[in-house]
Parts: C-alpha cells; structure tokens; sequence
C-alpha cells in the first residue's frame, strides 16, 4: 500500500507520539574514516544471544559504509549532548571534531559521557521498505548513571520523576 502524502504526514505524526531514545550509531569506513549520524530507531531484540538492531534510510549516503562495516557503536546520549545529537543530525562536516571519542573495539568510535554504549559485531543487514535493517551482535557494553536523552513529537524532552 502507498500512503498519499497526508497519510505519510499522518503517520509520522503518530509514530511521533511514541518517545525514544536518542543515539549516535559509528562505524569506520573501509577507508578508515569515521562514519556516525543521530538515530532513534535503535531497539533491543534479544537476550541470548545479545542483539540490538537500528535502521537506517536507504538513500542515506552512510548506508555503504555502514554494510560494508564489520561492526558498530550505538551511544546512547545523555541529556547534557543534545548539541551533539543535532550536530550528527545534519551536514555539518568533520561531525567527529566535537566530543570527547576514542577508540573502541574494532576501532569504533566511542563517545564519552553517555548513558550507555553498546560496540556490536554487524550480525545482518537487509532491505525493509526504504530503509535498512542492520542487526549487531553485542560485544562489550559500558552504562552510566546519567539520564538518557529522550525525543517525542518533535522535541528532545528529559525524563521526569519515576511514575
């Protein structure tokens, strides 16, 4: 079915209803280049073995180096790096000259300061709908006691009190 595009509005008004969290997926370029761009599409998918997933628009032009990766970083952000969260958002070049990144397993770029990163072994990546599905196997995870940064309807939010 092909959505008219007040039905495509629509629905992305409505998937904007559900909050997520906010990360920077990284990965190095077969020419060793650091790749990295804001996503809030990662989700956990299973215990054992320890898998997360993320997807990515098709026509993006870090699709290619991000399947031709053998691994990734998902940071998940702490509120206090919203600068960087839209920095990674958009076209700004060099996005790796702000933070405080260093090199992680299989020489991912690892972002300090987050509430959580998760360095994966690139498990599968396929074609769903127009974007790419891109399944990681966990390799080593690090968390700290930091709030996440959270994005719903269009605006990065912070969690509130414990309901």
């Amino acid at each position: 079915m092909d959505l008219t595009v007040a039905d495509a509005s629509a629905l992305r008004r409505a998937l904007g209803r559900f909050a997520t969290g906010v990360t920077i997926v990284t990965c190095r370029g077969m020419d060793g280049t650091a790749v990295g761009l804001t996503v809030n599409s990662f989700a956990a998918l299973s215990l054992k073995p320890p898998l997360v997933l993320w997807s990515l628009r098709a026509a993006s032009p870090s699709v290619t180096p991000f399947q031709q990766a053998t691994g990734f970083a998902v940071n998940v952000l702490a509120q206090s790096q919203v600068a960087l969260s839209r920095r990674f958002a958009s076209v700004v070049p060099d996005r790796f000259s702000v933070g405080e990144w260093r090199p992680g397993l299989q020489d991912l770029p690892v972002l300090a300061g987050c509430a959580a990163v998760f360095e994966c072994r690139l498990v599968s990546h396929q074609e769903a709908g127009d974007h790419v599905l891109f399944i990681g196997e966990v390799l080593r995870m690090t968390e700290h006691a930091v709030a996440p940064l959270v994005f719903q309807g269009g605006h990065y939010r912070g969690l509130g009190e414990p309901l």
